[in-house]
């Protein structure tokens, strides 16, 4: 099956599209996560004929792009260095790195003290981040209980939930239901972190950004865009 890289022009913007002939009757398109776009066409469509009814198209991929682009992170780079900020559910503390036999890390007054042989900032990044790592299993724990119960009437079980690093995502939900968290989730508010769980448990009961999708998404928490907003901001 063969793949093709087009550019389509709508206004002052470009929709880059990778486009697959197959044995279809339709046009399908597909609008992913890192805002790539998938069109499968039917097999002998002419590519002029293609752009035509993806320009009738162009408005909702946009949309879809945007949308897409919002729920993706901004992270600051840091250089693991004393006087750095580092943030924690929300709260921004001064990194102070103390020599020490056994590595640790502990919050007090509103300094992250951490504790290591080695003082190299590649040495500290690792011991801060097992411990983000750490800190992100019990609280993403937590909230996927508790936010469980929101979704009683949809009889769905609890799903697996795997939490790393993403740079281009805060969150996925697999079609077999399997949740997938940015361990980056951890240094925002709690209420943000439950924003996120919330977003993707709702994909269990609804796939696609549809309306449905978001009228679901604002009946069980109905201020989910002034969280999502804060985590914008607050992690940019």
């Amino acid at each position: 099956m063969k793949t093709t890289e087009n550019i389509l022009r709508y206004g002052t913007r470009e929709i880059r599209y990778n486009l697959v002939f197959t044995e279809r009757k339709t046009l399908g398109i597909k609008v992913f996560p890192d805002l790539s776009v998938k069109v499968t066409a039917p097999l002998g469509s002419k590519v002029t004929d293609i752009e035509e009814k993806l320009k009738l198209k162009s408005k909702w991929i946009l949309k879809q792009q945007d949308q897409f682009e919002t729920y993706r992170p901004g992270i600051t780079e840091r250089k693991y260095l004393n006087g750095e900020t580092h943030l924690y559910l929300g709260r921004q503390y001064l990194l102070q790195v103390i020599k020490a036999e056994s590595p640790s890390v502990k919050l007090y007054r509103g300094k992250m003290f951490v504790y290591t042989k080695d003082t190299d900032p590649k040495a500290v990044e690792k011991i801060i981040k097992i411990w983000y790592r750490q800190k992100a299993n019990q609280i993403f724990d937590q909230a996927l209980t508790e936010k469980l119960n929101l979704f009683a009437q949809y009889q769905i079980t609890k799903p697996d939930m795997v939490i790393k690093w993403m740079e281009k995502r805060w969150g996925s939900c697999t079609c077999n239901g399997k949740i997938t968290l940015n361990t980056e989730l951890v240094k925002a508010p709690k209420a943000c972190i439950e924003y996120v769980m919330v977003h993707e448990l709702c994909h269990l009961v609804i796939r696609n950004h549809t309306k449905d999708f978001y009228d679901l998404q604002a009946k069980l928490l109905p201020d989910w865009q002034k969280w999502k907003e804060k985590l914008e901001k607050k992690l940019a």
